[in-house]
């Protein structure tokens, strides 16, 4: 069901078509329903009005420190810190659309977690050849560290970010699974408190699903981890500190769900357990949620340089006397490489066949997929498998000739490192820009939290790449947020 657009200048007026899916209009121009009541809101809304609020905006944001630190090479200057861009015209999702989604995700996660505890296990999906065993023994994030080691409830990833994206087609797709030290959740609350205060009437219009259970799924599933099923667990949330890129979401969830925020060197190992240093004294820590990658972990297991961890910290966890989440060595199931192969891992642990689809993946290190790549560089989306964050991609409709000799180069020296996918047509959605509507294009990051129950959060990150015509939409490389409704 559609509604025509009125014929009068507004918001609207110079938005246009593309040859892009576009979430609010259908290839008519007609308003797709359920965007009906937020188009006719923000066309009769005056530019005047709808600065006033922007600005309003942006006053909460600074107020409440809602920030994100950038590279300066992202700049172009020495300024680090800025708050995330906010788009104020919401991304809807259907109830129908939200429940293919919710399945989707749970059986991914469920899949990818039973792959975790394979690889450090039996490896029965290697002995089958399901998965070649080089690409795991070989993976950065593979860690031998894990071999044997039985965690509480086999639960790996308690906390997953699963990036889905929308096609030409209007079918959606998971482009990334995100499993290590997933980032964005608390945008995902700060952009629902935004918008329920700048636009209350029409987000209640809209009865949008609430997201407030999110956070206690999550703390619920931590605490679920603690040694010997302890009543009471003292859960704390280890961050690398102030510098960090994502500090702002450390900061806020640990205060949301009631946890401790603490740094590597407000703790101690004795006698194999991790104690907290507190006014009080020492206070034991049984689940440990975090934020720093493997590498920083133990400077007595991993990279010995490290000042973030806390010595001893794996010596302990393998005893048994604390909890980690995400568990080490989970970053073998969100290499991009892997990533190819969670169609198969679902049919292989569940028996079932995928929900949602993958993105068709090239692996470099198969010489005929190989070839054929270096012949379509053009036509082709390269990512380094162990990057993120949208770092060491080549995106080749918008590459220079010098770009491609030079990624073309990398992936003969080294064609191990790298996949390659053709370029999705990533959806857009109408975003405010110079006061006007704009098609920018967008994903969706969708937060999962495995505990007794799996609980997938309603909407989720909605990221919008900013500059015209980008498909790049990580915080880390300019991109900003919306909210996302689902009714």
């Amino acid at each position: 069901m559609a509604m025509l657009m009125p014929k009068r200048k507004h918001l609207f007026t110079p938005y246009g078509s593309s040859a892009f899916y576009d979430e609010m209009f259908d290839s008519h121009g007609n308003v797709r329903f359920p965007y009906g009541e937020v188009f006719h809101r923000f066309s009769n809304m005056g530019i005047e009005e709808l600065n006033k609020r922007n600005r309003l905006m942006q006053s909460h944001m600074v107020t409440q420190g809602i920030t994100f630190t950038l590279n300066s090479d992202n700049l172009g200057d020495t300024s680090l810190e800025r708050t995330i861009p906010f788009d104020m015209i919401p991304r809807i999702i259907t109830s129908d659309e939200w429940a293919l989604l919710e399945r989707g995700l749970k059986q991914r996660v469920h899949a990818l977690n039973a792959f975790i505890w394979d690889v450090y296990h039996e490896q029965n999906i290697l002995k089958d050849d399901i998965i070649p065993r080089k690409m795991i023994i070989t993976n950065p994030y593979f860690r031998p560290e894990m071999i044997g080691l039985d965690i509480p409830n086999r639960a790996y990833i308690p906390m997953s970010g699963i990036d889905i994206i929308r096609s030409e087609t209007g079918e959606f797709y998971v482009l990334e699974d995100n499993l290590r030290t997933p980032s964005g959740l608390s945008y995902v609350y700060k952009n629902r408190s935004l918008m329920t205060n700048l636009f209350p009437e029409l987000f209640f219009d809209y009865q949008v699903r609430d997201i407030d259970q999110g956070l206690n799924a999550l703390l619920s599933g931590l605490r679920s981890l603690a040694p010997n099923a302890k009543p009471d667990p003292l859960v704390v949330l280890l961050t690398p500190g102030i510098h960090n890129s994502a500090y702002y979401d450390h900061t806020f969830l640990a205060q949301e769900m009631g946890i401790e925020l603490v740094e590597g060197r407000d703790m101690t190992v004795i006698d194999q357990k991790v104690y907290l240093k507190s006014m009080q004294g020492l206070r034991q820590v049984d689940v440990i949620y975090s934020r720093i990658d493997d590498d920083f972990l133990d400077p007595l297991v991993f990279n010995p340089n490290s000042l973030l961890g806390v010595p001893g910290l794996m010596h302990a966890y393998r005893a048994g006397n604390v909890a980690l989440a995400n568990a080490p060595g989970t970053g073998v199931a969100d290499d991009k490489a892997v990533y190819a192969f969670v169609p198969d891992m679902i049919r292989y642990y569940l028996n079932e066949e995928p929900i949602l689809k993958n993105v068709p993946t090239y692996i470099l290190s198969r010489p005929h997929e190989k070839e054929y790549v270096l012949t379509h560089l053009s036509q082709m989306v390269v990512k380094e498998r162990s990057l993120s964050g949208g770092y060491g991609m080549l995106i080749g409709p918008s590459a220079s000739d010098q770009e491609l000799k030079t990624f073309a180069a990398k992936i003969k020296e080294n064609p191990e490192r790298y996949i390659a996918q053709p370029t999705i047509k990533l959806s857009c959605s109408p975003s405010l820009t110079d006061s006007q509507a704009s098609p920018r294009h967008i994903d969706l990051r969708a937060f999962v939290f495995m505990g007794e129950e799996t609980h997938v959060i309603p909407g989720g990150l909605t990221r919008v790449a900013l500059k015209q015509g980008s498909l790049v939409v990580n915080s880390s490389q300019g991109g900003g947020t919306k909210d996302t409704w689902v009714i």
